[in-house]
């Protein structure tokens, strides 16, 4: 299938979350339109204003409302008329009860955007959906994960214990399962439908009130620059890190390239421990107060899973960006809020 060129309209579901907003601004930078669908009209006005400071008028950006991702049809009208999908709503928090809160949203979400898709939008040759390394990280002897890693940990222990199944592994759960059923879609209908299928995982830009609202990694950054954590708190290995810039530049080359095509891409910048995070501010240019230094240097000690960008890099000619680049530019981004 022909890549999808910017002056191409492109629809972002859930574009006032925290990467999608990233991915709207990008994608709007990049020559492209954008129509993103939100749960009020109050995000949506925000994001205009937002746009509109970077010379992207209404006219570029548009958006409609989608209350619930799970009603059917839920995104029956916001896919006419337009070229690719970039479908990134999805709920990220370890807070459910019951893993269906999370599995339910997340894949009837996908699956719903795709049947508007196959029903009302046969102009869109792209699909590129926002899945998280939740669905590759599993249980196995090697410490790197790449894009043929998929996770069948999580669905298990979910099947096995419902509600009593871990936090994590509901979340993971919501995210491999969306993700299969989104590939196993295209694989019921190829004969139906006319589009290709993406997967990518991974400041804050969007609209952010207080610090109880702030996303769930951003979060955990700003908790680690305050004082009160203990050597060890800092040096715990933390997954990987991405700047979310890079993040939505890969989804944007992802309509843009034609090798993308029925691909997965991880974005990943590599391990880290706050502590790294923290090294980053001091060696910084940047007004520190009372932000801890902890041990300086220790985090390097700490070895941590590895989620490979390789591909990425090489399909998309990728260098992402250093912690040095990412770690000030988003304290930045908070203190200039008053968080």
């Amino acid at each position: 299938m022909a890549p999808v060129l910017a002056p191409a309209k492109v629809l972002v579901t859930g574009a006032s979350g925290f990467i999608a907003a990233w991915v709207c601004k990008t994608l709007l930078d990049h020559g492209y339109h954008v129509v993103g669908t939100v749960r009020s009209t109050s995000k949506g006005e925000y994001l205009q204003k937002l746009f509109e400071k970077d010379g992207h008028g209404k006219d570029k950006f548009s958006f409609v409302i989608v209350e619930d991702i799970e009603m059917n049809g839920a995104f029956d009208q916001a896919v006419i008329g337009v070229d690719a999908v970039q479908h990134m709503a999805s709920p990220f928090h370890f807070k459910a009860d019951d893993p269906q809160e999370l599995i339910g949203p997340a894949v009837s979400g996908t699956i719903g955007v795709l049947e508007s898709i196959k029903k009302n939008a046969p102009g869109v040759k792209r699909v590129v959906i926002t899945s998280s390394i939740a669905s590759i990280i599993h249980d196995k002897s090697s410490e790197i994960f790449d894009e043929t890693d998929w996770n069948v940990t999580s669905p298990n222990e979910v099947e096995q214990k419902g509600k009593g199944a871990s936090a994590i592994h509901k979340y993971r759960a919501s995210k491999v399962l969306a993700e299969r059923a989104a590939w196993k879609f295209l694989e019921d209908n190829k004969g139906s439908v006319a589009f290709d299928l993406v997967t990518v995982w991974g400041p804050i830009i969007h609209d952010v009130k207080s610090v109880d609202a702030l996303n769930t990694s951003i979060a955990g950054f700003h908790a680690h620059t305050l004082p009160g954590k203990t050597e060890q708190q800092l040096l715990i290995p933390s997954g990987n890190w991405v700047d979310v810039r890079d993040v939505a530049l890969v989804h944007v080359l992802s309509l843009s390239n034609k090798d993308a095509a029925g691909e997965r891409f991880i974005t990943s910048s590599g391990p880290f421990t706050y502590q790294d995070a923290l090294d980053a501010l001091h060696r910084a240019d940047i007004s520190l107060t009372d932000v801890p230094k902890g041990t300086p240097g220790k985090g390097k000690d700490v070895l941590g899973i590895i989620y490979s960008s390789a591909k990425a890099e090489k399909v998309f000619g990728m260098k992402f960006k250093t912690i040095d680049e990412t770690a000030p530019a988003t304290f930045k981004a908070l203190k200039d809020r008053g968080f």
